[in-house]
Parts: structure tokens; C-alpha cells; sequence
């Protein structure tokens, strides 16, 4: 099978490679970029992460993808930044979105505020509304993670409060999750 790609004007979106994973780890199990995340992985969690990862595109033809910069003499050139795309949400016994459409990104800290996430999550929207038919794509957050709900809103998601549950996984206030959603002709008005 053809390996899955994305372009846009800076970035690549990509499938997996088995090289991948240790320069993912390394770029971003610091202590900033995981601090909404539960804090540092271990080996087993890295692991399993992975596995989920490789799992959702195995199981439904997409993930959470490789975001490379391009080679291009800039910022980052030719570098991985981190991860974004979708996957089916697979949320704990409270959760509120089990098996929709779910936008994630993950970006080493030397690639914040820069518009990757931005730029990365507008195309991997635009893949899920025309390639892969979603009619709805929800995020999920920490309430007091305002960096990442605020490109949420960027994007022109809207809270929806009735759907926040809190994950057992974690202790507060990392388990408090919020929920946001964007509906396909929300996304098409916006992209018009």
C-alpha cells in the first residue's frame, strides 16, 4: 500500500517509518510538551503509544501522521516536528466521543507558535471532510491547556460543554477534559 502523504505550504504529513519513533521520543517527551499529557513516558508507555498510533492507521486508513518540515533552508528544515491527523477517538467508560472522528497534534517545543500546528491541522481537516467522508471531527483538551483550545477556536471549533467528562486515567487537573467539535459545513463556510 502507497504511503499516506500531505503537503502544505511548509510541511509534510506523513505515515510512520520504524526510524521515526526515536526521534519522535527524543523531540518530545520533555517535560513541557507532555506536561498535559501526563507527564513523562516510560518505555512501556512509549511502546504502547506507538502501537496505538501504527493501530489507528492498520484499522481505519489514518492517524495521527508524521509532520516533517520541508527542506527548504528555514526554521526546522527538513526536520520532525511532531505529530498531527486524526483518529477514532477511543475515550475511557465516561468519555462522550467513543468512535468519532478526532483531531490531535503533538509538536516539539522549538516548533511552538510558529503556525505548524495550525497549518498541519488545517490540512488533516480538509483530509478528513473530503478523503476520509467525516461529517463531524471533535478535540479533546485539558481545560487548562488554553495553547491547544485556543487553536481549537482558531480553527472554528466550538466548545461543547455538554460533552466534557473527566478522564480517571489521570489526576486532576489533567484529567479535565473539555471537548470541541466542528461540523463539515462549518468547515466548508469557513474554508469558502
Amino acid at each position: 500500500m502507497a504511503e499516506f502523504r500531505l503537503e502544505t505550504e511548509r510541511l509534510i504529513l506523513r505515515d510512520w517509518r520504524a526510524e521515526d519513533w526515536p526521534r519522535f521520543w527524543a523531540l518530545t517527551n520533555t517535560p513541557a510538551v507532555m506536561r498535559w499529557l501526563g507527564g513523562l513516558a516510560d518505555e512501556d508507555a512509549m511502546r504502547a503509544a506507538s502501537e496505538r498510533v501504527e493501530g489507528y492507521a492498520r484499522d481505519h486508513g489514518h492517524t495521527f501522521w508524521v509532520v516533517e518540515r520541508k527542506d527548504d533552508g528555514g526554521h526546522l528544515s527538513g526536520e520532525l516536528v511532531g505529530f498531527c491527523g486524526l483518529k477514532r477517538a477511543s475515550n475511557p467508560p465516561n468519555g462522550t466521543i467513543d468512535g468519532e472522528f478526532e483531531i490531535g497534534w503533538r509538536l516539539r517545543e522549538d516548533a511552538w507558535g510558529k503556525g505548524y500546528a495550525k497549518e498541519a491541522a488545517i490540512a488533516s481537516l480538509d483530509a478528513a471532510f473530503a478523503q476520509f467522508r467525516a461529517e463531524q471531527v471533535f478535540a479533546i483538551t485539558n481545560i487548562e491547556n488554553t495553547d491547544s483550545w485556543g487553536l481549537m477556536e482558531r480553527l472554528g471549533m466550538e466548545r461543547r460543554a455538554d460533552l466534557d467528562y473527566v478522564d480517571p486515567a489521570y489526576e486532576e487537573p489533567i484529567g479535565n477534559t473539555i471537548v470541541y467539535r466542528i461540523a463539515r459545513q462549518q468547515w466548508e463556510e469557513n474554508r469558502a
